[in-house]
């Protein structure tokens, strides 16, 4: 019988010279396998006499346990290798510094819309916010604007394919000032109240949007007149840009839901933009008919409104010469507000 201990240490070297599992395997396959030494050996003891088999059999088994202890010994180191191996692959500096996600920002619109209601609130006035997609009734009727005004016309206002309990297409409200009529007939004078959000025109250029954020203020009491618009609306305009240097101008025109009605324009009187006028916002006194819309008697009640466009805004303020740069998504172009 070939001496056990010359093959135990053949085995053991065998194993060492293994630098993969499937090396391994082959190598456990010539010592432990079908046909392997110690396989063979272990066939081979039923040709030995009775006295002679015991003896024998344990001197193999016992290799056999050295040979597998060897093995296992062997597939433990090279499994350990290959862990240390992959942990130095992705092994982690932690003296760098960590990776954070960016955080994110306010756009530049929001911040303008932020800041028009801190305004308004810190004079008294609410904020309400009212649906997107209005019914003809809020959008124009209330508002004083006859059948035939342009503004109902396809080529100005946004409609989906749904239709109001008097047949009428539903627009997407082209300004907030339907919520100058649904504030004031859920609430009793005097009446305070902003409405920012987000209005839809057929329009799209450098200035204009298809979507685009408007701000509608009313302010109706008993006698609250034209001299109270001019107050507010310049004290806003003053905080706004915070500054003094400029001057405010209401410039005759025409709405059907005002009477009077004015643009509002204003010029600065320093730095750069010195000299130009600007036009801000349409206002004016609310009509009679619209107070009367309201569920109010405009022999009691009078007051006035004013809209504001937030991109307009907020242009002026940081000196931004093209609307469409707002909805571009444009990261470099955002992130210098949020610095």
């Amino acid at each position: 019988m070939e001496d056990l201990s010359k093959l135990i240490e053949s085995a053991r070297q065998a194993f060492a010279e293994a630098t993969q599992p499937a090396a391994l395997e082959d190598a456990k396959a010539k010592f432990l396998g079908k046909s392997g030494t110690l396989t063979t050996m272990m066939k081979g003891l039923r040709d030995l006499a009775a006295d002679q088999r015991k003896a024998a059999g344990a001197e193999i088994n016992a290799a056999k346990r050295a040979v597998e202890e060897a093995l296992n010994a062997r597939r433990e180191a090279l499994a350990q290798a290959a862990l240390e191996k992959k942990l130095a692959e992705e092994a982690i500096d932690v003296t760098l510094p960590g990776r954070t996600s960016p955080a994110g920002g306010i756009h530049p619109v929001i911040r303008t819309w932020m800041r028009i209601e801190e305004i308004f609130r810190s004079i008294g006035f609410d904020v309400a916010s009212g649906p997107e997609i209005e019914n003809d009734w809020y959008t124009f009727t209330a508002l004083n604007n006859p059948l035939n005004h342009p503004a109902r016309s396809m080529q100005d206002t946004f409609y989906v394919d749904m239709k109001d309990e008097k047949g009428l297409l539903l627009p997407l409200r082209p300004h907030t000032s339907p919520m100058q009529v649904r504030y004031s007939r859920t609430h009793k004078p005097p009446i305070k109240v902003i409405a920012p959000g987000r209005t839809y025109r057929v329009d799209s250029d450098a200035t204009h949007s298809p979507m685009f954020h408007q701000v509608e203020g009313l302010w109706l009491g008993e006698n609250i007149s034209f001299a109270d618009l001019k107050g507010v609306y310049s004290m806003f305009l003053r905080r706004f840009f915070e500054t003094d240097d400029l001057i405010v101008r209401f410039r005759p025109s025409y709405f059907p839901f005002t009477e009077p009605s004015v643009e509002v324009d204003m010029m600065f009187t320093t730095g750069s933009r010195k000299g130009k006028w600007l036009e801000i916002s349409g206002a004016g006194e609310v009509h009679p008919t619209v107070v009367r819309n309201y569920g109010l008697d405009p022999e009691q009640y009078c007051g006035f409104a004013f809209g504001s466009g937030l991109e307009r805004l907020t242009m002026l303020r940081y000196g931004i010469d093209d609307l469409r740069l707002f909805f571009e998504g444009d990261l470099r172009f955002l992130r210098q507000f949020n610095e």
